[in-house]
């Protein structure tokens, strides 16, 4: 009886310790993403400055070592060519390099280790662009510089891949313990860095939509078809997910619902809705307006409640009701006044952000309030309208990095979510030291540059519709 009794004890210990380490895990991730508040709006503007400041000088900065990837698959096709098609493939993968170095590590530092010293490097590095346009233009036999080699089209594009880089490292950062926890989503309210990108993929996309372009609507079942692809991806990630039983927070989206069904959902309604473009700015202002009526009427209440009931609108509210939050349209178009149109509001949705917030509702990307809708158009054009300022560089082009990116972009998301998700299951991140963190985080973000800079290359195409 004895020895029976020790061996029960024995076995119960050995189950006990395993559980006893995963419910300390399970303690330590929770703990790691709750009750987050997010950092100051300065900070967001600043962060918003950095990026675009570090795209604009690898513009300024050997401009000329861009290599057109149409002139290049054209030689590689040429059997006689073949010496300077491999010129061109090297000639390539060095400006991918230098792309690399000059924009996308530099983002990765300042998110991570170098973060304390955000306003330094936003003052250093504009000083430095200042005096590389300086000199560049003073080095050009005329002064003038003619803004139609870069278009809007172009500066929309370089806007769509600068949010496209912050979001693919941040996606991995957050996992690590070098990334400031401010930078992470707030758990109510509050402006962290990665509250806004909802939003942004949202507003990046009205930017290139079919009422942007002038395309007339479509058929509710040809919307869905064309959106498939986002929401084979939302029960794809939903299902893997569940099935490996990866850590979500439900407060965020809700029990079912993820960031593709959201992006699904907005295509679908923008796609259907016949709304002049010069109208969709009003239409969208006044469903915010009523949006944030309902919420201060009591609407926050039950979003914010923990209590879920048995149907899918009460178990997955947060994601349902941020639709309306995030319905957001068009705001410039191509024209001359462009870009003073994109700078007088950036500087006006500023001023309603810090008003809303300190008078009405602090911003929420839970709830994605009013306050929430104002802070993501402010950001977003503040990048939007520094990049615009490309047209005043002597030569400048858009880099090899940004090329690729554009022409895959869903490709290069699905990349990181794949890579990302792949560290998450291989290693413990919370436990990675700040060397380890770090390494793997230029890892991955190289090898993500690498990928899609070589399918660019070849001229694949991955797009669905």
């Amino acid at each position: 009886m004895l020895f029976c009794f020790n061996i029960s004890l024995s076995t119960t210990a050995v189950v006990a310790v395993p559980l006893f380490t995963v419910f300390l895990c399970i303690q330590k991730w929770a703990s790691f993403v709750s009750n987050l508040t997010g950092s100051s709006m300065l900070e967001i503007s600043a962060l918003a400055t950095l990026v675009p400041v570090l795209i604009l000088l690898r513009h300024s900065i050997g401009s000329d070592r861009i290599v057109d990837t149409t002139t290049a698959e054209s030689k590689l096709k040429k059997d006689d060519n073949a010496i300077i098609g491999s010129k061109s493939w090297w000639d390539y993968m060095a400006s991918l390099l230098v792309d690399f170095l000059l924009i996308v590590l530099p983002i990765l530092l300042f998110l991570t280790v170098l973060a304390e010293w955000m306003y330094q490097a936003v003052v250093f590095m504009t000083l430095l662009l200042l005096f590389g346009v300086v000199s560049k233009r003073s080095s050009f036999c005329s002064p003038s510089v003619d803004g139609g080699p870069l278009s809007l089209r172009t500066n929309i594009s370089s806007y769509r891949v600068s949010m496209m880089i912050v979001t693919s490292l941040s996606i991995l950062a957050v996992d690590f313990t070098i990334f400031p926890r401010r930078y992470a989503k707030t758990e109510t309210f509050g402006t962290g860095l990665m509250d806004i990108g909802v939003g942004s993929f949202v507003l990046a996309n009205s930017l290139v939509s079919r009422q942007a372009r002038n395309i007339s609507s479509m058929k509710l079942k040809t919307a869905v078809q064309s959106t498939s692809p986002l929401i084979i991806l939302g029960f794809s990630r939903l299902l893997s997910t569940k099935g490996v039983d990866y850590q979500v927070h439900v407060g965020e989206y809700g029990v079912h619902w993820n960031f593709f069904f959201t992006l699904a959902a907005m295509s679908i309604l923008t796609s259907i809705i016949d709304v002049p473009p010069q109208y969709c700015g009003i239409l969208g202002s006044v469903i915010l307006v009523v949006y944030q009526s309902c919420l201060m009427r009591g609407l926050n209440t039950y979003l914010l409640s923990e209590e879920r009931g048995t149907d899918l609108i009460s178990q997955n509210k947060e994601g349902l009701f941020s639709i309306f939050g995030t319905n957001q349209a068009s705001v410039v178009r191509s024209n001359k006044w462009a870009r003073t149109r994109v700078w007088l509001l950036s500087v006006l949705f500023w001023v309603l952000t810090v008003l809303i917030n300190a008078h009405v509702e602090r911003v929420s990307r839970r709830m994605c309030n009013l306050a929430y809708a104002t802070m993501v158009l402010a950001v977003n054009l503040q990048v939007l309208g520094i990049l615009m300022l490309s047209d005043f560089i002597p030569g400048s082009k858009t880099s090899v990095l940004e090329q690729a990116c554009n022409r895959n972009l869903l490709a290069t998301f699905l990349l990181a979510n794949v890579l990302t998700g792949l560290v998450n299951l291989s290693m413990d991140t919370l436990s990675a030291s700040p060397i380890t963190a770090l390494s793997i985080l230029i890892a991955y973000a190289f090898t993500t540059c690498v990928v899609i800079g070589l399918v660019d290359f070849y001229g694949v195409r991955l797009k669905f519709w």
